[in-house]
Order: C-alpha cells, then sequence, then structure tokens
C-alpha cells in the first residue's frame, strides 16, 4: 500500500514538472475585471484639468473680490454684497485659501490676547468673517460683517452698527480696514467703546511700508491717538502683519482738530 501512495504521489509531481510556466505575455496580461478596476482608481486627465479651472476661477472670483472692497466705501461694499451674497462666501474661501500660507494668524495673536483678558469683557469683532473670536473665546462677542450667514452675525456697514455707545470693552480690526473711508469704522469704534477700552488692529505688513508706497506707521498713530485713543504698543515681530493696540482715553478731547488720515495701501493680489 504504501509503495501505491508512492506511485501516485509521484505521478502527481511529474504531472506538475510538465505544466508550463505561464509566458511573461502571460503575466502581464490583467484580467478585464482588475484593468477595470485600476483604471476606474487612476483620475482622468480631464478631472484633473477641470478641477484646476475650477480653482482657478475661485481665485480669480477673490482677486476680484478682494479688489472690490479695498477700492469702494463701505456703504458701497455692503450693496455689492447685497446684490449677490454668494459673492461673500467665495471671498471667504479664497481668503483661507491665501490665510493657510501663512505661518501664524493675526486673529489666532488677538484671541490669545483677549484669553489673557478677563472674561466679563464685551468684545466687538468688526469685520468678523466666520466670527471665528466669538467661537473661541468665553467673552460676549458683537460680531460685526458686511453679511450673515451665521444667527450670531450682525449684517451691517461697519461706520454704523447697531451697537449702543460704550458698550464695549474691546474693538477688534483683524485685517479688516479694508475700505476707502476706513477712518469712519475706527470713529464707530470710539463711539461703542467704554474710556480706557481697547482698540486692536492687525493689518498687512506691507500696507504699513512707506517704501513701497504704504502708510506711515507713526502718522497712523497720530490720527488714532488725535480721534481720542493713547497708543499703548505696536508689535513688528511678524513677518506678515503688524498689529497696533490702542486704548480709549478717559476724557474726550474738548476741541478736536480736523484730523489728516494717512491712505492705506490696498493689498491687491497679484493675477495669474
Amino acid at each position: 500500500m504504501n509503495n501505491n501512495k508512492r506511485k501516485r504521489h509521484n505521478k502527481n509531481d511529474v504531472s506538475k514538472k510538465n505544466q508550463k510556466p505561464p509566458s511573461n505575455k502571460e503575466q502581464e496580461i490583467p484580467s478585464a475585471s482588475t484593468a477595470k478596476r485600476t483604471k476606474s482608481n487612476e483620475p482622468s486627465k480631464s478631472s484633473n484639468f477641470f478641477e484646476k479651472m475650477r480653482a482657478r476661477l475661485s481665485g480669480g472670483h477673490f482677486r476680484m473680490i478682494n479688489e472690490k472692497l479695498y477700492t469702494c466705501t463701505g456703504k458701497e461694499a455692503l450693496d455689492y454684497f447685497r446684490e449677490d451674497s454668494s459673492l461673500f462666501n467665495l471671498y471667504h474661501a479664497g481668503y483661507r485659501t491665501q490665510m493657510s500660507n501663512w505661518p501664524e494668524q493675526p486673529v489666532n495673536v488677538i484671541i490669545k490676547w483677549l484669553k489673557k483678558q478677563s472674561p466679563s469683557f464685551v468684545v466687538a469683532d468688526f469685520g468678523c468673517g466666520e466670527a471665528f473670536i466669538a467661537k473661541s473665546v468665553k467673552n460676549t462677542v458683537f460680531s460685526l460683517d458686511l453679511v450673515s450667514n451665521d444667527p450670531d452675525v450682525i449684517a451691517c456697514d461697519m461706520a454704523n452698527t447697531p451697537l449702543v455707545s460704550s458698550s464695549a470693552d474691546v474693538t477688534v480690526f483683524c485685517l479688516s480696514l479694508m475700505g476707502t473711508n476706513y477712518q469712519t469704522y475706527l470713529e464707530e469704534a470710539f463711539r461703542v467703546l467704554k474710556p480706557g477700552g481697547w482698540l486692536l488692529i492687525a493689518e498687512v505688513k506691507s500696507r504699513f511700508d512707506p517704501n513701497t508706497g504704504g502708510a506711515d506707521p507713526e502718522k497712523f498713530s497720530k490720527a488714532i491717538s488725535e480721534l481720542g485713543f493713547n497708543s499703548v504698543k505696536r508689535d513688528f515681530s511678524n513677518k506678515m502683519f503688524i498689529l497696533f493696540y490702542f486704548t480709549k482715553k478717559e476724557m474726550k478731547n474738548a476741541k478736536r482738530k480736523e484730523i489728516e488720515w494717512p491712505s492705506l495701501k490696498p493689498c491687491l493680489y497679484k493675477r495669474r
């Protein structure tokens, strides 16, 4: 019996040895189902092309809206977005893309500063965008912008807000002094601030570089001081932005002379 088993085993071995290995050509040809799966997993050239086109068009819309906001009044910007509120979403989508390239974002520096202050401070965030400050601190925050896609955001002209006079402890402008009448936004911030309250301004550094057409930071600070503020600090340490810290004077200026406001250079992105 053992011999028969051995014979059968040997016969099977011989049959395996006599089988020809598949040729290289046969090994390389995948089955139809495998080929179909591989093809479906690979992104098509046309889809990549359309994705690039969509990104380019989105970037073009952002640059167009961005230029509009820097070169018109706040009232004109408000009317612009009222005509088509979807432009506001386009703008902020592009804004997020631009900000993703910055090593540090000014809103995070402001949030960090606020967390060191009293949680009882009332904050007015002028040009709040997606209201990151309100979402990040325990303080009461009035989030103000031209369009409201959030029930907690107040849609208004930054020069004419519904806030009560002397009701805020902190006012914030984070990359939002965009209109040609930006000084009226600061006058509104002065109105809503309590005496001794804080004014924080974060702006793109190039807007305050006199060598490239930007405003002189000294003249800017002087104008705000003449409005009724004390200059506390200027932070130039960041590569991308500058931070100004002011406090509202306890006493009003008896006779305020006409203020010479410097022209702030628009922050325009190059067309590609």
